[in-house]
């Protein structure tokens, strides 16, 4: 086989030379890979940020801001509507990515979508719906399009010089670097974009409140910002859970979050739950998905079942419920089970300069003023400009008509008409300018009316030059021509809100609304080594012997429920909170959870007794091993907040024996190493409020004896219990009949 040729001298001689061969094509060198990513990535990287996905200071991304100017400069501010395609195919002169992504971004900013608060195009046809995940929109050649008159706004004066202007992607149009719009729609509709690395979420907010909030800023920069703009609006609706402190905090950092829920409506007579309107950040088809994934796992068992009546009339998920069903109570497990209640992320971050800024609401309100205030001043500029020009030539027309038999003999005997123009200019003492202006006046203008009518305009400019130098020099008469704007707008375009504020009392039972769980009878098994099972009747039945390991042995066996807490003192004088409903339910032959690694236990600590708890009534009995005895009401372990660990659970000072859980007041049966036995009743013990006092002495025990047994005394287990029990304490005890011993131990 003949040896493989170099793949370079594969190329003929001819191509070598030729442009289409590179040299070194192919060859892999070494590169640093932070240098790869910062020539390769980070160009597109900008690219998204700059100029895909985050919002600039007017409210809009680029791809919305080319179709909105595309469709003003096809006169749709005014008229009837046109195929969407048309607009489409027209919006491509500026907007390069395709058909599909323009008529994606017109009918998000559609009437019909119902995506804005304020929509900008006003549509007939299927444009689907925000709502709705399935409720597709049509293509562009069936449905049709216009500007919705608060498109207007957008574009007042944008010919007057108000904004900058660059080329368009092949440089054959010019398109606006930003719109002149005059109030601030960057807070008005809700905008969203995920860029390389960051990301923007913008909720929307009523307009009115918006206007009236702005109008308070120029006037005075320290209002509180949560005094006039209330909360966020919706154009969806839905009820708003508000929390003033939070509201505050995400108008002053532009980041955090709130929830909003749907509203219902509990149909009496045909038993069934009407849901109108949803949170913004979901769907119909999401909500009924989660609803049916509740009702197949048993988690929901209240609902007949669930449809999506939406029409014509709007939004409608119906519940039918059973018979007897609380409408209040379910819905309240429906919001915290479903997309019903949803959080709303807020990350105001807007396009400054060129560059991304999280900013809160005041600071955004400060960048659109300067903004606007830049715009009124560039065209009122533009008019000033104007005017003096009109002036001049004016100015120039008026020397003409002091003598205007003058300037037609000049005319008449100029030989050429290339001289009539600086012969004009001699004669009169007037610039080219003018002289080209009074020398294409028509004949039929050299009358009096015409010639008082240019000299009133001469006076008339001259009172609006002073007028709009004035503007330029003063602050505060730019100001009072946003403020006039802005009022204007709330005249034409302010509606109500749509969405419901929830007071902040009535959102707080909402969230604190107690998690509800199955309630089904278990029974509890707690070792001696601190291993706990959870066991159904059914598996007991089934089997009852108790499978332990090697050495280990049930100490503590109670019936009671999965949705029983759990409570289990440590050998380190705390207290590891859970429920039952935390385990999954086991057999006898399991050996259980461990629960130092399940409640995740200190190193070395070890549990010594678990106490079940339905309600918080009773007492906890301490029993030291040198015969004291403190009593702490288990209402002292009951936590407001999810609190899993309490520290100083009982007292530190003594070696603990063992805690007892009593729920009234019993007998005590102690015993010491020394043979002798005390019933003492526990009402002697006085229960202390701090749970770590030391108690009182109860059993005297000499040096180098300690208690080596505590429990609850079943009556008539004992011959003779009498000699067993004392009238003051603390007490020695006596020895059971029977014993070495038996003389009673006097006290």
């Amino acid at each position: 086989m003949a040896p493989r040729k170099n793949k370079e001298q594969d190329i003929p001689a001819k191509k070598k030379n030729n442009n289409a061969y590179i040299a070194g094509a192919g060859t892999i060198i070494d590169q640093d890979v932070t240098e790869t990513l910062k020539s390769n990535f980070m160009p597109y990287a900008m690219s998204i940020i700059v100029s895909r996905a985050i919002p600039e200071i007017d409210g809009f991304k680029p791809s919305h801001r080319k179709l909105l100017y595309t469709m003003y400069n096809m006169g749709l501010i005014n008229g009837s509507t046109i195929k969407s395609a048309n607009i489409v195919g027209r919006t491509m002169q500026l907007n390069p990515h395709g058909d599909a992504a323009i008529y994606e971004t017109m009918v998000r900013l559609s009437e019909g979508y119902e995506a804005l608060l304020h929509p900008f195009v006003a549509s007939k046809g299927s444009f689907g719906k925000a709502y709705s995940r399935d409720m597709a929109y049509a293509a562009s050649r069936y449905t049709e399009a216009k500007l919705a008159p608060i498109s207007a706004e957008l574009f007042a004066d944008i010919d007057k010089d108000t904004v900058d202007f660059v080329d368009n992607y092949d440089a054959t149009m010019k398109e606006p670097v930003l719109f002149p719009v005059t109030f601030p729609t960057v807070l008005v509709n809700s905008n969203m974009g995920i860029a390389a690395g960051m990301a923007s979420s913008i909720c929307s907010f009523n307009l009115k409140e918006v206007c009236e909030t702005t109008i308070e800023y120029i006037k005075d920069n320290d209002i509180n910002v949560a005094d006039t703009l209330i909360a966020p609006d919706f154009p969806i609706g839905g009820e708003l859970l508000y929390d003033r402190s939070e509201m505050e905090r995400i108008y002053e950092t532009g980041r955090g979050s709130f929830k909003v829920r749907g509203i219902y409506n509990f149909d009496k007579k045909n038993n069934c739950i009407d849901i109108t309107e949803i949170p913004p950040t979901t769907t119909s088809e999401a909500i009924i998905e989660k609803v049916v994934e509740l009702v197949k796992a048993k988690k929901v068992t209240e609902i007949n079942d669930i449809r999506d009546e939406t029409d014509l009339n709007g939004l409608k998920i119906t519940i039918d419920l059973k018979r007897g069903t609380d409408a209040e109570k379910l819905m309240k497990k429906l919001y915290r089970l479903t997309p019903l209640q949803d959080s709303f992320a807020c990350n105001f971050n807007i396009l400054i300069a060129g560059s991304p800024k999280v900013m809160g609401v005041k600071e955004i309100i400060s960048e659109w003023v300067a903004f606007r205030t830049e715009c009124v001043r560039r065209k009122v500029y533009y008019s000033l400009s104007k005017a003096k020009d009109r002036l001049h030539l004016l100015k120039g027309l008026q020397k003409i008509l002091l003598d205007i038999d003058k300037a037609i003999k000049i005319v008449r005997e100029t030989a050429e008409e290339k001289e009539v123009v600086p012969n004009l200019m001699i004669g009169f003492g007037i610039d080219e300018i003018q002289a080209e202006y009074v020398a294409e006046i028509k004949l039929r203008h050299l009358n009096r009316e015409y010639i008082l009518k240019r000299l009133d305009d001469i006076e008339r400019l001259e009172k609006e030059i002073e007028d709009m130098e004035n503007i330029l020099k003063s602050k505060s008469r730019v100001q009072k021509i946003i403020v006039g704007e802005l009022s204007e707008v709330i005249k034409k375009y302010g509606k109500e809100r749509r969405t419901k504020i929830v007071s902040s009392s009535e959102a707080l039972s909402t969230e604190t609304e107690e998690k509800e769980v199955d309630n089904s009878p278990v029974t509890v098994f707690f070792t001696h080594d601190g291993y706990f099972k959870k066991i159904t009747p059914q598996s007991l039945r089934m089997s009852s012997e108790q499978k332990c390991k090697e050495g280990d042995f049930v100490t503590q066996t109670v019936e009671t429920t999965n949705a029983a807490e759990l409570l289990f003192f440590t050998s380190k004088h705390q207290v590891y909170k859970t429920t039952a409903e935390e385990f999954a339910e086991t057999k006898a032959s399991a050996l259980g959870e461990y629960i130092p690694a399940k409640l995740d236990f200190d190193e070395g600590e070890v549990p010594i007794y678990m106490t079940v708890v339905d309600k918080y009534t009773g007492y906890m009995l301490f029993v030291y091993e040198n015969g004291r005895i403190s009593k702490v009401s288990l209402s002292a372990y009951e936590t407001k907040t999810n609190r899993k660990k309490l520290i100083k659970a009982y007292c530190e000072k003594y070696p603990i024996f063992t805690p007892i859980y009593i729920k009234e007041e019993t007998e005590i049966m102690l015993r010491s190493t020394n043979g002798r036995v005390l019933l003492v009743n526990s009402a002697n013990v006085p229960a202390k409020g701090v749970k770590d006092n030391g108690g009182i002495n109860v059993m005297t025990q000499k040096r180098g004896q300690k208690i080596e047994a505590a429990e609850i005394y079943v009556k008539g287990t004992i011959e003779n219990e009498n000699r067993l029990r004392t009238r003051t304490l603390p007490a020695a005890g006596n020895k059971p009949l029977g014993s070495s011993q038996d003389e009673m131990v006097l006290d």
